[in-house]
C-alpha cells in the first residue's frame, strides 16, 4: 500500500545545472513498519510505525514522523512488518549448493576427497554449471541475504557464468575464481603457472564485463592445495589489481597439524598466508572458521585487520569444532557469518544465527566456561554490521550506509501471544526462511523475484 505526505517544496526533486537544464536532484524512498537494526554489538535499535528513509540509494534516516522536506513522497506502507538490513554472507561455495544436506558422515579432509572434489570436477561441463548456477542464484535472490563472498571452481568459464549471474540476482557479491596446485584430484590441480595465468586472464575478463554489483576476490583454496609459488603469485596479483582474498583458515586439526607439515617455515597457520601478503593488511581479507586459532593467530589477525566467517553449521556438521566467537568479538576482531554451503546444509543466513547462539552454549557448558553464550543481539550484529564492514558503510540503517533492506512479513509464525518486536526477531531467526521475505532492497533498488 502506498500514501503519500504533503507538499514538496518548490524545486526539491530538481536542480538546475551551470548550463541551465533542469535535472533530477534525488531519488528517495520511504519504507514504513517496524524498523529493526543493531544500535552496536550488544543492543538493538527498534522503531516501530516508523519511516525509513533511503536518498541516492543510502540510508538517510528513521523518522517517528516525516519531516515537511520528505513530503510528497511516495510512501511503501508495510503494515506490522520488520523491515531490517539486508543480511551479509561472509563465506560460501556455490558448487556445493548441488549436494547440500547430504553427505555429512565425514571430517573435513575426506569429505573434501570423498565428497566435494568429485563435485567440483562436474564444473568444468559449462552445460552442467549453468543448471547448478541458475539454482543457486535464484535461490540467493530470494532468501534475507543482500550481499555475499562466494567460492567458485578452478574453472574460469563456469566462474565468468556463476559471476554473470549473481550480476543479474541484484544482489552485491564478491566471486572468487579457484587456485588449487597441489593436493587435489585429477581435473582440480592446476599448473601452478597456468594457475596464474588463468586467473590473471579471469581478472581481466571481469573488469571488461563492467559489473556494477560484481566483483572479484582471489581465492586461494587453503594452504594446503596451493605451493608456496602459487601462494606468492597471488600476492603479486593482490598488489597489482589491489583485490581482496578469501580462503579458510584453521577449520580442522588434522589440517592446522597438515599446514605445518608443508609450512615449516610458518610460525602458524595463519603465518603462511601472511608471509605472501594475504592476510589483512593492504589486502582486505576474509578467513573463513578459525576454530583452532592460537593466541599469536588471534593477534595477527586483530593486528591486520583480518575478518572472520563464522560458519557453525558447518563446523559442527564436518565435525571440525566450536570457533571462541565470544572471545573473538571481545577481544575486538571482525566477525561476521558464512552458511558455508554445502558443509552447511542452507543458505538461509536465519539458520546459521540460530546455529552460532547454540553452538556457543555447548562450548560454554562443555569447553570453556570463560565466554558466555552468544546472545541474539550478537548474532544479528555479525549478519548485518558485522559482515557488512567488508564491503564498506553496510549493515546498518545509519545515515550515510548503503541502503540494504528486507522486509519480513512474519505472519506464518504468529500464535495467540502478543510480541515484542524483539521477541518477534528472534522468532524469525529460529524458525523464518525466505518465505518470510516480502521485499528486499539492495543499494536503495528493489529487487523483484
Amino acid at each position: 500500500m502506498e500514501e503519500t505526505g504533503g507538499r514538496p517544496e518548490e524545486g526539491e526533486n530538481i536542480r538546475t545545472g551551470e548550463d541551465g537544464i533542469l535535472r533530477k536532484k534525488r531519488e528517495v524512498k520511504i519504507l514504513k513498519g517496524t524498523i529493526i537494526s543493531s544500535r552496536n554489538r550488544t543492543e538493538l535499535e527498534i522503531c516501530e510505525n516508523s519511516y525509513l528513509v533511503c536518498e541516492d540509494g543510502k540510508a538517510e534516516g528513521i523518522y517517528r514522523t516525516l519531516p515537511f522536506r520528505l513530503g510528497g513522497y511516495p510512501i511503501r506502507d508495510f503494515g506490522d512488518c520488520l523491515i531490517i538490513p539486508g543480511l551479509v554472507d561472509l563465506h560460501t561455495h556455490a558448487p556445493q549448493y548441488s549436494f547440500r544436506g547430504t553427505a555429512m558422515d565425514l571430517e573435513l579432509l575426506d569429505w573434501l576427497e570423498v565428497h566435494t572434489f568429485p563435485e567440483e570436477i562436474k564444473y568444468g561441463d559449462m552445460e552442467y554449471a549453468g543448471k547448478a548456477y541458475e539454482i543457486f542464484a535464484e535461490r540467493m535472490q530470494k532468501s534475507a541475504v543482500t550481499r555475499a563472498c562466494i567460492f567458485a571452481t578452478i574453472h574460469r568459464p563456469a566462474t565468468m557464468m556463476l559471476m554473470d549471474l549473481m550480476e543479474k540476482s541484484g544482489l552485491v557479491t564478491m566471486v572468487g575464481k579457484v587456485n588449487m596446485d597441489r593436493n587435489a584430484p585429477e581435473g582440480l590441480c592446476e599448473g601452478t603457472e597456468d594457475s596464474l595465468a588463468e586467473t590473471e586472464a579471469w581478472l581481466k575478463e571481469a573488469t571488461g564485463r563492467r559489473y556494477v554489483n560484481t566483483t572479484p576476490i582471489l581465492t586461494p583454496r587453503f594452504v594446503p592445495s596451493c605451493t608456496d609459488r602459487l601462494m606468492e603469485g597471488l600476492g603479486e596479483l593482490q598488489r597489482k589489481y589491489f583485490l581482496p582474498v578469501q580462503s579458510h583458515l584453521s577449520e580442522n586439526p588434522e589440517e592446522t597439524a597438515w599446514v605445518k607439515e608443508l609450512c615449516p617455515w610458518s610460525e602458524f597457520y595463519g603465518d603462511a598466508y601472511d608471509h605472501f601478503g594475504l592476510f589483512g593488511r593492504e589486502c582486505p581479507t576474509i578467513m573463513a572458521h578459525c576454530v583452532y586459532s592460537g593466541e599469536e593467530e588471534i593477534h595477527r589477525m586483530k593486528e591486520n585487520g583480518v575478518f572472520i566467517a563464522h560458519c557453525p553449521e558447518s563446523n559442527m556438521n564436518v565435525s571440525s569444532g566450536i570457533a571462541p566467537v565470544k572471545q573473538y568479538l571481545d577481544e575486538g576482531l571482525h566477525v561476521g557469518l558464512g552458511s558455508d554451503v554445502a558443509a552447511g546444509s542452507t543458505e538461509n543466513l536465519f539458520a546459521a544465527m540460530a546455529h552460532a547462539v547454540r553452538a556457543s552454549k555447548i562450548r560454554w557448558r562443555i569447553q570453556d566456561d570463560r565466554w558466555k553464550p552468544l546472545t541474539m543481539e550478537e548474532v544479528f550484529y555479525m549478519a548485518t554490521r558485522g559482515g557488512g564492514a567488508f564491503f564498506g558503510k553496510v549493515g546498518s540503517f545509519k545515515p550515510g550506509y548503503e541502503f540494504d533492506a528486507v522486509v519480513l512479513d512474519d505472519s506464518r509464525l504468529s500464535g495467540p501471544r502478543i510480541m515484542s518486536a524483539r521477541d518477534r526477531l528472534e522468532r524469525v531467526i529460529y524458525l523464518g526462511d525466505e518465505r518470510e521475505v516480502r521485499a528486499k532492497y539492495v543499494r536503495g533498488k528493489e529487487l523483484f523475484f
